[in-house]
């Protein structure tokens, strides 16, 4: 039989692994034995602990205070209880007496186990106070400590939670690689922990961008909880749910919130209570209301949360107060109100990000339209700031939505100017963020190597497993996250000026801004010696004219019967027309004949720009930004090598690939079994101009996982990062692969966006599927003229001017 101090060691174990009905029995058992003061006031530790997490906070707060006061109890032990009781006080939200026990208890303590399990738990203390600093070094001293002793799970929790301080200090990179260096250790343990490591790493997901998943994996946690009973730890979660949800969706956040607010309630925890009732006030603010009674409600919310020590969300609180006075009308009062708030630098990006949000909406709603968009401007420079940190194009892109509401905001202000140079600065300001961050050349990664060769294998794998797919998924995600954690350069280029791309601009060459707001249309077009705004209509003639366009275009490029291709390709050079109409020929008195660089906007993105009338024959160059296009046009292009590779089972390719091959003096052709991912690596990085022709898709859930098939399997954007240097010119004769997915509204990613990304000046590609006759003429004639010196959307335009126009279309764009 056990003795009591064998149940409750036993215990433990089954607590530490979150296995909470064994658990309770075993230190029923070992209470109910236990002979000596001191090992039954050890175990009421741990009986406490048990009864917080079944939800039951006074009866564990209980339990801990008769320990204390019962005789024969050790300093050691005293220790421990105070520490249990300070954890208890954290999930009944009194932070500011939980610090006091924690130093009481910390302070008594020898044993370094129980030492490094307080400082887990005071780290704890410092996470719901939202300061990720004093967090870290708890969690750090709680890691050597554990380490050092041999309590490895202990260890990895505090490792674990290590990356949940980096996640509020905005280092994501860090919080993932702690995060998931610890998971083979945590998961194992049970069903609930399973469910808290995957919340806590959910919330580094979603402040990455990835909305879904994030949504999906809390989503889970929280029904775990549920089916555990686990009260509390479900509002949590629910809590968590609608505080990731504000931004993006504040139904979704409302109703989450709500949810948590009620089970706060019944668990008599009045701190998260407070917690989920600002959650309801920020999503109703985020969704437009504003009943007078907000106002109050604001005000008794922040007070109670700065009585909390939680002062970002009492400065979130306050500022739903002003803006809901903004939108009333009550202007004074709402300047009087953003006068008072003061929000430091160490505050969390997302709490400055809003700061400068609501004071340019009341200095729109005010018309000081310059303050309005001096405030946007340090939003928006912060933001970039922290974007820059990261040196996945990935990641880059993914984060550019916390800074939508500042970059919509901007370019609406903008356009109500009229101004050409305030509308050039947000056209580049709001837009495209990632081509202005320095990017960063890392050396290969040898894993992410050997799994994208494994995914490769698994592609072209006969025998296709459910076991495989699950195999290719969870190889995407490792090889996605690896890639994040790259650092970046921390530097990004500050917009060019108007003057700037005037001073560059030749005579012969125009740019023209496209800019789409929610409700209308404009576009700048700057010349050498001028700049005028030409407004082009509401959006809605856009989105009626936009909305099926590339299936359109896919299926113009198809091989059909004679008289149901006329239909389709007649129905097409329509639809192009009216798309003309509204975005070009409008344009026309200003641009005249000249060549013309384009920066439009993310919604653009399937306009076949080459292919308009107005555009026929005329060199077009789409580009990130005016930024991004002057950066790369600052040298000559290097064009005095060549390489060509011919993907399996597409008919044209060897010929076309050949064909193209013979207008060059030297080239290197990959064919047939040759055409190896590692050969097309090699090549790619020894060339100046690489052709591709290739079977090419394009994924709009992971774009860097686009690509074309070779003779091993696809290759994909991420085997891009994997090259030490990259050619100047990129030809993809791919279906798909110029296509791009949009993120953040204005943010544009996919297999053109990864060459750009990784030194490129220029990729020519289509967003559509292209015919095959077509695409072996129009790509043999640009060899030739690129051969002979032309520079590449001149060489473009040459060849597409041959193109029969009653015939497949050939949506080709020099982008760069």
């Amino acid at each position: 039989m056990r003795s009591a101090q064998e149940l409750h060691q036993a215990g433990l174990e089954a607590l530490v692994g979150r296995r909470l009905p064994s658990a309770s029995r075993l230190l029923e058992r070992a209470r109910a034995s236990a002979r000596e003061p001191d090992l039954g006031a050890r175990i009421d530790a741990s009986l406490a602990f048990l009864t917080a997490e079944l939800g039951d906070l006074a009866a564990a707060l209980t339990l801990c205070d008769e320990a204390l006061a019962a005789e024969g109890v050790t300093f050691e032990t005293t220790g421990v209880l105070h520490s249990q009781r300070a954890l208890i006080l954290l999930r009944l939200g009194d932070t500011t007496q939980a610090l006091e026990s924690f130093g009481i208890g910390i302070a008594m303590l020898s044993d370094p186990v129980e030492i490094g399990k307080a400082h887990i738990n005071r780290g704890g203390v410092h996470l719901a106070r939202g300061d990720g600093v004093r967090a870290a070094a708890d969690f750090r001293v709680a890691v050597d400590l554990l380490t050092a002793h041999d309590s490895l799970v202990e260890a990895a929790m505090a490792e674990h939670n290590l990356g949940y301080a980096d996640l509020l200090r905005g280092d994501l990179v860090s919080a993932l690689a702690h995060m998931d260096a610890v998971r083979p250790i945590l998961l194992p343990l049970s069903p609930i922990g399973v469910a808290i490591t995957n919340q806590d790493r959910a919330e580094v997901l979603m402040a990455a961008g990835l909305q879904r998943g994030g949504l999906l994996a809390l989503d889970e946690a929280a029904r775990t909880f549920g089916q555990h009973r686990l009260v509390q730890r479900r509002g949590e979660a629910e809590l968590t749910i609608a505080r990731a949800s504000l931004g993006v969706d504040p139904e979704r956040a409302l109703s989450a919130a709500r949810a948590a607010r009620s089970r706060f309630t019944r668990a008599h925890t009045p701190a998260h209570r407070v917690r989920a009732e600002a959650l309801v006030l920020g999503a109703e603010v985020r969704l437009g209301r504003t009943r007078p009674a907000l106002i109050p409600r604001a005000d008794d919310l922040a007070a109670e949360l700065t009585r909390l020590e939680m002062p970002w969300w009492a400065i979130d609180a306050r500022l739903d107060a002003a803006l809901v006075a903004a939108r009333r009308g009550e202007l004074d009062e709402a300047r009087r109100r953003l006068a008072a708030i003061r929000v430091p630098a160490r505050a969390p990006l997302g709490v400055r990000l809003r700061e400068r949000d609501v004071r340019a909406a009341l200095a729109e709603r005010t018309g000081r339209r310059s303050d309005a968009l001096a405030h946007l401007r340090r939003g928006l420079a912060e933001l970039h700031e922290w974007q820059s940190s990261f040196g996945s194009l990935d990641l880059q892109t993914m984060v550019t939505g916390h800074g939508r509401r500042l970059a919509v905001r901007g370019l609406r202000v903008a356009v109500a100017t009229g101004r050409p140079e305030v509308l050039f600065e947000w056209s580049e300001r709001a837009r495209m963020l990632a081509s202005r961050v320095q990017p960063v050349r890392v050396p290969g990664d040898e894993q992410s190597q050997t799994d994208l060769q494994e995914l490769r294998s698994l592609a072209t794998a006969e025998d296709r497993t459910r076991d495989g797919a699950s195999r290719q998924a969870e190889l995407r995600q490792r090889v996605r996250e690896r890639a994040w954690q790259s650092r970046g350069s921390g530097a990004y280029d500050d917009p060019a000026t108007l003057a700037d791309v005037q001073g560059r601009l030749r005579p012969e060459r125009a740019l023209v801004a496209h800019v789409v707001t929610n409700r209308e249309i404009a576009a700048l077009v700057v010349t050498s010696a001028t700049a005028s705004v030409v407004d082009l209509g509401p959006r809605a003639a856009l989105d009626a004219l936009a909305g099926g366009l590339l299936p359109d275009l896919d299926m113009a490029a198809a091989e059909l019967p004679g008289a149901f291709a006329d239909a389709i390709r007649s129905e097409l050079r329509s639809r192009l027309r009216r798309l003309d109409a509204l975005l070009v020929a409008p344009l026309l008195d200003a641009i005249g004949d000249r060549e013309l660089v384009l920066t439009p906007s993310g919604v653009l993105a399937a306009v076949p720009w080459t292919i308009l009338p107005s555009n026929h024959g005329r060199p077009v160059t789409v580009a990130q930004s005016a930024t991004s296009w002057l950066s790369r046009t600052a040298s000559p292009l290097r064009s005095s090598s060549a390489g060509f590779v011919a993907g399996p089972r597409v008919a044209q390719a060897e010929t076309e690939t050949s064909a193209a091959a013979s207008t060059w003096p030297r080239a290197t052709v990959l064919h047939g079994a040759e055409a190896t991912a590692s050969a097309v690596s090699g090549l790619a990085g020894s060339v100046d101009v690489l052709h591709v022709s290739a079977h090419g898709r394009h994924s709009s859930e992971n774009p860097l996982f686009s690509g074309f098939e070779l003779a091993d399997g696809p290759w994909f954007g991420y085997d891009i990062d994997q090259l030490t240097s990259v050619p100047d010119v990129v030809l993809l004769s791919a279906c798909e692969v110029g296509r791009s997915t949009l993120r953040g509204g204005e943010e544009l990613i996919g297999m053109t966006a990864a060459w750009l990304h990784a030194g490129a000046r220029c990729v020519i590609a289509s967003a559509a599927a292209i015919n095959d006759a077509v695409a072996h003429d129009v790509l043999v004639a640009v060899h030739r003229e690129l051969s002979a010196g032309r520079p590449p959307a001149r060489a473009l335009a040459a060849a597409l001017s041959e193109v029969d126009p009653d015939g497949p279309p050939a949506p080709l764009i020099c982008f760069g």
